[in-house]
């Protein structure tokens, strides 16, 4: 990509932490965004001392209309215009939907989907006026089946993906990129916040943040609609879309059952 200015929602930590160390790294700078600002000030720091590039920090909680509105106002700052956004702030919950807390279902809703549409929208009219960046949106192979024991989050990130597709064909004429990040089993910090049991999951599907990266900054270059990461979960998405959806909805089931501890 042109070395320029990216804005990373949930850049503390996990892949949204690669994507800032990577596209530094690239000779960017960054704005950094996520709840926690104690580890936002370490990786601006790091950033500026390992790459020399500028970070700057904004602390905001996208669960909520204010930390939505806050990142809203500097993606439509034109005097320091944002060439790329990574949205990829994010959670989900594992369990039967009638057993979880409806607040956090909720507000899983508003995070993953709510302000990851706010934020593209509040950027893209800059990107389409300039004829130049993009957008990445953070999916998930979850997108590709509903899910069982994890019924909220993969309605989510079902909803990302079928989004971000329609918004590449209706700006890739503007010169602007929109790419749909299907990441499937990467080590982060996502299994211990969302209480997931990934102790079956087997080694040969899993990626680290640094691969899935990697993989996405490579497809936009390329301006490429959608991208999933590592050849055994390429296959693992293309047989959730070409099964019958009984088939699909018991083997996510099943994936989905193992994780919520069922």
């Amino acid at each position: 990509m042109i070395r320029g200015r990216a804005l990373v929602t949930g850049a503390s930590s996990g892949i949204g932490l690669a994507f800032a160390r990577r596209l530094a790294a690239d000779g960017n700078d960054l704005v950094v965004v996520a709840r926690s600002g104690g580890r936002l000030h370490e990786l601006a720091e790091e950033l500026k001392r390992t790459h020399r590039s500028e970070a700057e920090v904004l602390v905001a909680d996208l669960t909520t209309p204010d930390g939505v509105a806050a990142v809203e106002r500097r993606l439509a700052d034109t005097s320091q215009a944002v060439d790329l956004l990574v949205n990829n702030a994010g959670f989900g919950t594992f369990g039967r939907f009638a057993e979880l807390p409806i607040d956090k279902e909720v507000e899983e809703i508003e995070l993953n989907v709510v302000a990851l549409v706010r934020l593209t929208r509040a950027v893209l009219p800059g990107l389409i006026a300039r004829r130049t960046g993009g957008v990445i949106n953070v999916a998930s192979i979850a997108a590709y089946q509903p899910g069982p024991w994890e019924a909220t989050y993969c309605a989510t990130k079902a909803f990302v993906h079928s989004f971000s597709q329609a918004l590449h064909e209706e700006v890739k004429s503007s010169g602007v990129k929109v790419l749909s990040l299907c990441p499937g089993f990467t080590v982060t910090e996502f299994q211990d916040r969302s209480g997931a049991d990934s102790s079956g999951v087997p080694g040969f599907v899993t990626q680290t943040a640094d691969q899935v990266v990697d993989a996405a900054l490579k497809a936009y270059r390329r301006g490429r609609a959608i991208r999933v990461p590592g050849g055994p979960n390429k296959v693992l998405a293309a047989t959730a879309r070409l099964s019958p959806q009984l088939m699909a909805r018991k083997m996510a089931g099943a994936v989905g059952r193992r994780l919520a501890k069922i």
